[in-house]
């Protein structure tokens, strides 16, 4: 998989995942410890995503 391939998956990742914290935001019966992890996922991705692009 070529770095580009790579990082547009990590991207695609990411946005799913920010998904999956506006609709957990929706329902509050989801603890907190979720969302934070998805949260956590979420700012890993991004990371990876910048170290990549540079």
């Amino acid at each position: 998989m070529s770095i580009n391939a790579h990082i547009q998956n990590l991207k695609q990742k990411h946005e799913k995942l920010s998904s999956e914290v506006e609709q957990a935001y929706k329902f509050p019966a989801l603890d907190e410890y979720y969302i934070s992890q998805l949260k956590k996922e979420k700012l890993r991705l991004k990371e990876e995503i910048s170290r990549l692009s540079r």
